[in-house]
C-alpha cells in the first residue's frame, strides 16, 4: 500500500479530490462535509504535502497521476469521479490519459492544458527565485493572496495559509518544476469522459484563453465561468460551487 495520506469518508459513488500546489486535502473541508452525505469522498495528500509531507516529492506531473491511479486500485475504486484544482487539474488529465475508462465524469477546475501557465501572476521560474532568496513561508502567503478576491481578508484565507507546516521548500520547487515541464495539450483531443470545466473571471494563475482551450479542445465537456471569483473559487463561494458541482455529478446523460 502506498504511504501517502488519503482521507476516505462518506458512502456512495467514489469522488476523488485532487488538490494543487502548497495544498493539502484540509482545502476541501468545505466540500468534504458537503459530498461526504451522497459520496464516498477520496481525498489524497499528495507525495510532500500535508500529513504526506514526510514522503518524497515528485517533480513530474505523470508520475504523481500514476501514484493516484495506483493508490485507487489498491482501494479497489474501479469506477469514480475526478476533480483537479489548479496543479491537480494538470494530473487530472494524466489521469485521463492513463486511466480515462475508470472516470466517470472529471472537473477541471481552475487548471489549463500546459503547465508554464501565461499570464500567470508571476514566472514559475519568478516562484522558485523568491522560495529561494525569500523562503517558502513569505513566498507562499504571497502566493495564497493571489487565489482569492479579498487576498488575506477571505473567509477560508486560513485554510490555505501557514502552508510552512503542509510542505517543504523542496517539495514547493520540486511542485513548480512538475508543473513547468507539463504540456497535455495534444492529450486533450482524447479525453472523452464528460467534463466540466470551471474557471473564476478573475484568476492571477490561469487566463480566460486556457480554460476555453481546454473546453474547445475536449469533445464531451462544458465551461462554467464564475464571476468575481479569483483562483480558489470553492473556497470563495462555497455553496455555489459545490452545488455546480453537485447537479453536474448528478446530472443523467
Amino acid at each position: 500500500m502506498h504511504d501517502i495520506y488519503i482521507e476516505d469518508i462518506g458512502k456512495g459513488f467514489p469522488l476523488v479530490f485532487v488538490h494543487g500546489f502548497l495544498g493539502s486535502s484540509k482545502i476541501w473541508k468545505p466540500q468534504i462535509n458537503f459530498f461526504k452525505k451522497s459520496f464516498r469522498v477520496i481525498a489524497p495528500d499528495l507525495p510532500g504535502f500535508g500529513k504526506s509531507k514526510n514522503i518524497k516529492s515528485h517533480n513530474c506531473i505523470k508520475s504523481i497521476a500514476k501514484l493516484l491511479v495506483n493508490c485507487l486500485k489498491e482501494k479497489k475504486i474501479n469506477k469514480y469521479n475526478l476533480l483537479g484544482h489548479s496543479m491537480g487539474g494538470m494530473i487530472v488529465q494524466e489521469m485521463a490519459k492513463i486511466n480515462g475508462e475508470k472516470i466517470s465524469k472529471l472537473v477541471c477546475y481552475s487548471t489549463g492544458p500546459i503547465g508554464e501557465m501565461p499570464g500567470r501572476f508571476e514566472t514559475i521560474d519568478k516562484s522558485r527565485e523568491k522560495i529561494k532568496k525569500n523562503g517558502l513561508q513569505t513566498t507562499a502567503l504571497k502566493i495564497a493572496k493571489t487565489w482569492f478576491i479579498e487576498r488575506e481578508k477571505a473567509k477560508h484565507f486560513y485554510l490555505c495559509s501557514g502552508t510552512d507546516n503542509f510542505t517543504t521548500a523542496e517539495t514547493a520547487d520540486n511542485a513548480l518544476i512538475a508543473m513547468k515541464n507539463w504540456n497535455g495539450l495534444k492529450n486533450l483531443k482524447n479525453i472523452k469522459n464528460e467534463t466540466l470545466i470551471v474557471w473564476g473571471d478573475k484568476d492571477k494563475s490561469y487566463n480566460r484563453k486556457q480554460a476555453q482551450t481546454l473546453n474547445h479542445h475536449i469533445s464531451n465537456s462544458s465551461l462554467v465561468i464564475f464571476k468575481d471569483c479569483a483562483h480558489n473559487i470553492h473556497l470563495e463561494k462555497v455553496k455555489e460551487f459545490n452545488n455546480v458541482i453537485n447537479k453536474f455529478l448528478n446530472k443523467r446523460r
